[in-house]
């Protein structure tokens, strides 16, 4: 299962290619922790998580 990502200052790549969507969420607290919501179809599937500055 062959996967990329490269990151540099301008540009982000991931090339994976099982891609099923990309999601742009914000992170919101949740008790002691924090959640970023995603529908729940995606349960079970491996994800990535990238923190922008």
């Amino acid at each position: 299962m062959p996967r990329k990502v490269e990151v540099t200052d301008k540009e982000f790549k991931l090339t994976d290619k099982k891609v099923i969507a990309v999601l742009d969420r914000t992170v919101t607290p949740f008790g002691n922790s924090a959640k970023a919501d995603v529908p729940i179809r995606y349960v079970g599937k491996r994800v990535y998580v990238v923190i922008l500055a």
